[in-house]
């Protein structure tokens, strides 16, 4: 199986394809409101994932060490989906609410997928 790192290497290389064609989709559509909370709504995604692989990492060495387990990031997570909502509130005439929300499923749903083709050709 792959290490995290190189499983969040594939999946960040995903997402700059799908930010430059969410870029493209922003600048040549009428559309730009959706493409706008499409775009912030994946940004603040890939960097919960970053979070989130960079507290497995201290996670995997505390147990390694045997020392205390730190929590892995949940609230800081949370905040900055709620930080990406009223971002999108805040300028509600430029960036739509709900492909916002999409937005930060992004990443997630991404990596779902990956696993799952991983596993298909593996197992």
């Amino acid at each position: 199986m792959d290490g995290l790192k190189e499983i969040y290497t594939r999946l960040k290389r995903m997402i700059y394809f799908i930010l430059a064609a969410l870029i493209i989709g922003w600048g040549f559509t009428p559309y730009q409101t959706i493409f706008a909370g499409l775009i912030i709504g994946t940004l603040f995604g890939i960097y919960n994932m970053w979070i989130l692989v960079r507290r497995m990492e201290s996670f995997d060495r505390a147990v390694a060490e045997g020392s205390k387990v730190r929590s892995l990031g949940t609230a800081l997570r949370f905040g900055s989906g709620v930080a990406a909502v009223a971002i999108a509130i805040l300028f509600a005439e430029h960036i739509h609410l709900i492909s916002t929300v999409i937005g930060l499923m992004i990443p997630y749903v991404l990596l779902l997928a990956e696993r799952i083709i991983y596993h298909v050709k593996h197992y």
